[in-house]
């Protein structure tokens, strides 16, 4: 089955029902249909190449953008606007785009296409040309889209999803979370990020709910919508729900409605946990999935839940722990996490080593993530194998650290890294974020750490930041702290 041909009959079942909300409007579903179709009709007329990529803001015009190049057998390229423009030039090279639809506020904002680039303009569709019924044609190689991550070095790789890895991947995360079409989802995160584009784009349009989205996070205007529009789903990242937590114009009232608001992207700060259930009432439910796995693989549910862990593995997906030498490990034990089902990506394009590296013969992934699971099937995340340190022959993993930071009660956020050292081999040295008004000093923070870690993982320096440096999606960056300490 093809993932559009599967959104399109939804939409074709309440064509009049306005279903998806953004910061400049609502659309009713008729609009999506007949929108798509005349992106389609352009996108034949213009014979562009096998991929077709989108640059847009969160917002009901990448549903209506990945409509219409599905439905002319094209892959799905969303385009991070925020990627510099050597990486932005590998993008499309590498997908063999020709053609990149968005609006011209976003190219005003971030900048055009590579030069080559085909632009289309949404602002400029004839949307009254009404061809609901255009056929639906597959791609040639069945690969839905390609979702480009950043990864720790190099230039993004291009992970192929098929229409069966999004379509299994939208049909887990709602029998998992009991989705019906009565939900209505709040969203944030961008719509190239794999979660915004299966999770918060595709599993609404799947079942018929509603779906509001803001574009920017700012907590007033977070706030407001919360309110006006009453969602019974939110997903964010840990520092949007910390941002909101410390919003002394947050009420209690604003969250009633939400039955399940889940966190991902890193790990939720206990501190965070605990402010959102004293003041709302709300307990947040960690998430745990890669770009590689179409994203969702575990979620910690209202029903289903264990303090520590990223929760159970949705419907039909198998976990397991390795050793370094391959071998499966028993329950609660360290190891690498390995996942398998029909989510998992068919592989890295144009790199066949890289696959072969990291999804075995019989379809399981590596995914370079520490963890354990527990006799119940309950998943902990302990860190990533790439960030390990090695401190005097002992292996310590930053999140150990940073995870005992994040208890003090004036730590916002925090991100360890390595250094060098000639007696030891490196050390652990910690960038931490306190709240505004903190008395927290660095031998404070060191001190409150050596009391609750053994000595070898204590950090070595403790670096306090104005604002820790994150990614597009809100993800401390090491990579920005390590050129600090260059």
């Amino acid at each position: 089955m093809l993932i559009a041909s599967q959104l399109l009959r939804r939409l074709r079942r309440r064509p009049l029902r306005s279903s998806v909300t953004d910061d400049q409007r609502s659309w009713k579903n008729i609009e999506l249909l007949a929108g798509s179709a005349s992106l389609a009709n352009l996108l034949d007329q213009m014979k562009c190449s096998s991929s077709t990529a989108f640059m847009l803001p969160t917002s009901g015009l990448a549903p209506l953008a990945m409509l219409g190049i599905w439905r002319t057998g094209r892959r799905v390229v969303p385009l991070n606007f925020l990627v510099s423009d050597d990486d932005r030039r590998h993008i499309f090279a590498d997908s063999g785009a020709d053609t990149c639809v968005t609006v011209r506020p976003m190219v005003e904002m971030f900048g055009p296409p590579p030069d080559g680039i085909r632009t289309v303009y949404l602002e400029d569709l004839n949307r009254r040309v009404w061809n609901g019924f255009l056929p639906t044609r597959r791609t040639p190689d069945d690969v839905a889209t390609l979702l480009y991550t950043s990864g720790t070095s190099g230039k993004p790789k291009g992970v192929e999803l098929t229409h069966e890895n999004l379509i299994s991947n939208v049909r887990q995360a709602m029998q998992a979370a009991k989705f019906t079409s009565q939900d209505c989802i709040f969203g944030v995160l961008p719509q190239f990020h794999s979660f915004g584009f299966t999770v918060l784009t595709l599993l609404p349009m799947s079942i018929g709910c509603r779906v509001v989205y803001s574009a920017k996070f700012v907590p007033s205007r977070i706030l407001s919508l919360l309110e006006k529009h009453r969602p019974s789903f939110l997903v964010m990242i840990p520092s949007m729900y910390a941002a909101l937590a410390r919003d002394r114009k947050a009420t209690r009232d604003i969250f009633s409605s939400v039955r399940i608001a889940v966190s991902g992207g890193e790990a939720l700060p206990p501190v965070v946990r605990d402010q959102f259930i004293e003041r709302f009432g709300v307990e947040i439910h960690e998430g745990y999935g890669l770009t590689e796995t179409s994203p969702a693989a575990h979620i910690s549910l209202p029903w289903a839940s264990r303090l520590g862990t990223v929760g159970k593995a949705l419907p039909d997906v198998e976990s397991r722990i390795t050793g370094s030498d391959g071998a499966v490990l028993p329950v609660n034990t360290d190891g690498e996490v390995q996942l398998r089902g029909p989510n998992v990506m068919r592989g890295y394009h144009k790199m066949p080593d890289e696959t072969a590296q990291v999804l075995s013969s019989d379809g399981w992934f590596s995914t370079g993530d520490m963890g354990r699971l527990d006799d119940d099937g309950y998943l902990s995340i302990t860190g990533r194998i790439k960030e390990m340190l090695i401190v005097g022959g002992e292996n310590v993993f930053p999140r150990e650290i940073e995870s005992v930071l994040e208890l003090h009660p004036d730590v916002v956020a925090c991100g360890v890294v390595g250094r060098k050292d000639s007696k030891r081999g490196e050390v652990p040295i910690a960038f931490v974020e306190v709240a505004d008004e903190s008395a927290a000093s660095p031998a404070d923070l060191r001190a409150w750490a050596g009391d609750r870690l053994a000595p070898y993982q204590c950090p070595r320096e403790v670096i306090l930041v104005e604002e820790m440096p994150r990614n597009p999606t809100g993800k401390v960056q090491r990579r920005a702290l390590q050129d600090l300490l260059s």
